[in-house]
């Protein structure tokens, strides 16, 4: 597929999408989420893969959905958004499934569809200047993209519901403080911060930070013997890596230096 909304490389196991619609406030239209699916598939067959990393051209990370594109396919917009939802829900299902941590770096105003994304992230890190709303519910809408099962495990019920329903625009410190976003650096160093996250993530031992992922988003939903489990499990299968073992052999040897 040509990419005309996106950007999407892969070098040294790290994948990075870029949302490349500056003109247009990076919204998310038809197809811009048909691209979005595409890209997520072939993140998801890359056998090398160690990072991804979601960022953004321009001044806004996404205003969210194309409303213009809305009104345009009123006769059938029923139909059009459902098909949007499908590749775009397609999109998170396998991202959100990847054995490859996913690095979110929010620049501007993260809205919508866009907001949603940086819920599901592994990590996600903010500008000082960027600035979140969900803005759906103003619009007529409701929530898409995991906004609904993202939000709430990370800041509650009653947060999710106050966020969603009356849409403050929060800041990237009240997006920190309420658990949004992990990290908010200046924007004189974001691109250095963010670049220095990703290859840090990417140079773990293979399957580190992948198994690490996988373990936290499978906490939220198991007992705790079948987590307990599953980390014994895990941590075994890790340790007989070679680069696992490599790494603890390399430890140990500069702690007889």
């Amino acid at each position: 597929m040509e990419f005309t909304k996106l950007k999407f490389s892969i070098a040294d196991g790290i994948a990075r999408i870029v949302l490349a619609d500056p003109t247009h406030h990076n919204a998310v239209d038809k197809r811009w989420t048909e691209e979005f699916r595409a890209i997520a598939v072939a993140c998801e067959i890359e056998t090398e893969l160690r990072c991804v990393v979601l960022s953004a051209e321009g001044r806004q990370f996404s205003v969210g959905g194309n409303l213009r594109e809305f009104v345009a396919e009123r006769a059938r917009v029923d139909s059009h958004v459902r098909g949007m939802t499908v590749d775009f829900h397609a999109a998170i299902l396998v991202l959100n499934r990847l054995s490859a941590p996913l690095v979110v770096a929010v620049n501007g105003m993260a809205a919508g569809g866009g907001f949603s994304l940086v819920c599901m992230s592994d990590l996600a890190i903010a500008s000082r200047s960027a600035r979140f709303n969900f803005a759906y519910t103003r619009s007529g809408l409701t929530p898409d993209g995991g906004a609904t099962y993202f939000l709430p495990r990370l800041i509650g019920l009653q947060r999710a519901f106050d966020l969603l329903a009356t849409n403050p625009t929060l800041t990237a410190d009240e997006a920190q403080r309420l658990g949004i976003v992990a990290r908010v650096v200046d924007d004189a160093d974001f691109d250095a911060e963010v670049e220095k996250v990703v290859r840090g993530l990417a140079a773990l031992p293979a399957g580190a930070g992948g198994r690490l992922k996988q373990l936290i988003r499978a906490g939220v939903e198991n007992s705790l013997p079948s987590q307990l489990d599953l980390e014994g499990r895990s941590i075994a299968t890790q340790a007989k890596h070679p680069e696992t073992m490599a790494t603890l052999e390399a430890f140990l040897a500069k702690g007889r230096a």
